[in-house]
Formats: structure tokens, C-alpha cells, sequence
């Protein structure tokens, strides 16, 4: 039996992200390991052994590491000088002359601007943590450049690094967030640049008694479910493939032990789809027979073929009018709409799902999927079955 390796995780458990990174590495040992895997202890619950340090874990022999950002980047220096392979996740900014882990946030930012400005909104905010995280930057700069392309403008929320810093941080930012969001012209669609951001935000609208979605949607990043979820109301968010992320570090890490050459260095998170729930769940149109529609096709359109014969019914208007309305408001035709509908929940299946084609083309009610697939290509530029292997393990 060969030598199991030993390797050094040092990634939070707290958040759907560390998790999912955690599950993919987990994946990779038991189909090329099995690794054995060297953790710092759990529940730390005070600041002398957070600050601890690493060094007896140095001593156990480690040959890899694969490591989150720590409070103090000095800790990640001291690994670095053992000379082992080491993948980094940055939180701040990335760490030069290793490989990273990260998220495409020029993707995430134009994923969300796409998301929003589909939902018929004309105002949009971007509400980050200022300069203090790259990420935060990269996704607010794309999100913004994506909404002037469309012809808008984004409200951007300048975030002081001095109060963020501050252990007050929250309490002393609050009463200016919520001043920033009752200045915004509404509807406005938000993007919050994670999921924790997005809870700040809704907690802000309530008591600045502002209303969620309907005067300010909010839109976050992560999809972790946990936060999400304990929202009032629930968060919408942006899915990232970072399960398969974090099988491809460790896939990185297992040539970098070998002593392999590696051309590519960077891992890369991808955005899948954005899961809606209720911070979302709304279109801002002023047109009531287009926002009907709009809630029809959304209603149905994800399980079903929907017919515009089934649209112009459940609205009572003409199916001239239909049209001319749809392409007044939202410069798109009915059709479009459905098979963007369509799409979008094909995307979510193939990323978070392994269900088979035929399994996923059940669940839409579709006999055929070869025109939707064709379609699903047009917007994606990627098949099903690629799509898949991009975004899923499965």
C-alpha cells in the first residue's frame, strides 16, 4: 500500500464556502488518497489560542497544505517557509508566488447585473466593503461597468476601512448605510458583495423602514443557505462552484507534491446561477399586464412548456398587445422570456443536481430538449453536458 499523505487544512467551517472547498478536497483523497488530513483544533474559543502557533502542526510531517486566509498573514508565512507546496484562499488580497484560490468576480458582477436588469429594474446600488477586500472591489466594479453597458448608472456605497476595522464596526456603520439606502431612487435592484453583506443590508432596510423587495431588492453572493435563510426576508443569491474549486486545488496540490510541472497556478470559482427567494421576488415594471406575465411565465415556465396562448389567457389581454407591451418595457418578445426562464433552471439543475438530461428535461416538462439545449448554447456558450463538467463534480 503506498504512503498516504499528510496534509495540513487550515479552511473555516463556518460558511458554505470553506465547507464546499473542504468537500471537494474531501472528494479528491477518497478517489486519489486517501490523504490523511491535519487540522488545527477545534472551537477556539479565545484569542490566545486563535493567535497560537503553528508550529506543532509543522511538525507532523505535512507535505501540503492547503490553507484560508488566517487573522494574522504572518501565520501563512511561517508555512510558506517550510518550503512544502501550499494553496492559498486569500480574503484580503491574493498572495503572490503561490497558487490561489478564487472566485471569477468579473463574472459574479456581471451575472448579478444581468440578473437584476431581467427583472425590469432602471435603478441599481452595489453595496460592498469598500477597498478592504479585493473581491468585494472586483465584483462592485464589474456589476457597475455591466449596468453601464445596459444604459445605467449604479450607486455605489463607499465603505470607510477605518469603521470597518473597528470591533464596533456594524453599530457604527449602521445609521449611515441606512441614510445611503433611503437616498437611493427606488425600485432599486442591490447587489451585496457576499451573503453576510446582504444581511447587513436587510436589516438596514427594516429599520429604516424600507421594503424588501419591493422598494430595494437585494441580491448576495455565496448562496450560503444558513444565512439566506435566517433572513427576513430569505436572500437571493449568486451559487458558486466552489466544490469543484476546492477538488481542483487539491488536484493542484497532488502534482505540486509530485513534483510535477503546472502551467496554471490559479483556481478558479465559478459562477453557476443565482437561486431567487423572496429579497428578489418581484419585477419592477410599471406596465401591470407585462408584470402579470412576467410572474406567469416565472410561476410556470421552470416545470412546464409554456405557450404564449397560456399567457395571453391567464391576463386577459390580446396577443398583439402582448407583444408590443413586452417589447416597449423590456426590449425582449414573450418567447425570450420563457426560454430564458427555462434556461436558468436547466443551469441550476446541471450545477446542483446529478440527475441525468433525461431526468432534468422530466422536471421541465420537456419531450425534447434538443431546441432547448440549442438555445441553452446561445446564451451560455456551452452545451449541457459541458456546462455540467465545468460547474459540477457529478
Amino acid at each position: 500500500m503506498a504512503e498516504q499523505r499528510k496534509i495540513l487544512l487550515m479552511i473555516e467551517t463556518s460558511r458554505a464556502y470553506g465547507r464546499s472547498i473542504l468537500r471537494g478536497i474531501a472528494k479528491y483523497s477518497r478517489a486519489h488518497g486517501p490523504w490523511i488530513f491535519h487540522r488545527p483544533a477545534p472551537f477556539p474559543w479565545d484569542r490566545s489560542v486563535r493567535e497560537a502557533s503553528i508550529e506543532p502542526l509543522l511538525k507532523l510531517g505535512v507535505e501540503g497544505a492547503i490553507l484560508r486566509e488566517q487573522t494574522r498573514r504572518d501565520q501563512i508565512d511561517e508555512i510558506l517557509a517550510t518550503g512544502i507546496p501550499v494553496i492559498v484562499a486569500p480574503y484580503t488580497a491574493p498572495f503572490p508566488g503561490v497558487p490561489n484560490i478564487v472566485s471569477d468576480d468579473r463574472a459574479i458582477g456581471r451575472m448579478a447585473a444581468d440578473y437584476l436588469l431581467r427583472r425590469g429594474f432602471r435603478h441599481f446600488a452595489y453595496c460592498g466593503f469598500g477597498d478592504l477586500f479585493y473581491w468585494s472591489r472586483d465584483r462592485g466594479r464589474s456589476f457597475c461597468q455591466a449596468v453601464r453597458e445596459a444604459g445605467y448608472e449604479a450607486h455605489y456605497y463607499e465603505c470607510e476601512r477605518r469603521v470597518l476595522a473597528s470591533r464596533s464596526s456594524w453599530v457604527r456603520e449602521q445609521a449611515v448605510l441606512i441614510d445611503w439606502l433611503k437616498s437611493l431612487p427606488k425600485p432599486v435592484g442591490l447587489m451585496a458583495s457576499n451573503d453576510d453583506r446582504s444581511q447587513y443590508v436587510v436589516e438596514a432596510c427594516r429599520i429604516g423602514g424600507l421594503h424588501v423587495p419591493e422598494q430595494v431588492a437585494i441580491l448576495g453572493m455565496g448562496n450560503d443557505e444558513l444565512i439566506c435563510d435566517l433572513a427576513m426576508p430569505r436572500l437571493s443569491s449568486i451559487a458558486v462552484s466552489s466544490e469543484k474549486a476546492g477538488y481542483e486545488a487539491a488536484a493542484l496540490l497532488d502534482k505540486l507534491m509530485a513534483g510535477r510541472e503546472v502551467a496554471d497556478h490559479t483556481v478558479i470559482g465559478l459562477p453557476s446561477h443565482v437561486v431567487t427567494r423572496q429579497s428578489t421576488d418581484v419585477f419592477a415594471v410599471a406596465d401591470r399586464y407585462v408584470r402579470d406575465a412576467l410572474r406567469f411565465i416565472h410561476a410556470r415556465a421552470h416545470h412546464e412548456l409554456v405557450q404564449v396562448d397560456d399567457i395571453v389567457e391567464a391576463i386577459a389581454l390580446s396577443r398583439r398587445s402582448l407583444y408590443d407591451r413586452f417589447a416597449k418595457t423590456l426590449g425582449r418578445s414573450v418567447h425570450e422570456e420563457v426560454k430564458r426562464v427555462r434556461v436558468d433552471r436547466l443551469a441550476r439543475l446541471l450545477a446542483s443536481t446529478d440527475l441525468s438530461i433525461a431526468q432534468i428535461a422530466s422536471k421541465l416538462g420537456c419531450a425534447d430538449m434538443k431546441n432547448l439545449a440549442r438555445y441553452f448554447k446561445q446564451n451560455t456558450g456551452m452545451t449541457p453536458l459541458q456546462y455540467r463538467k465545468c460547474h459540477s463534480l457529478d
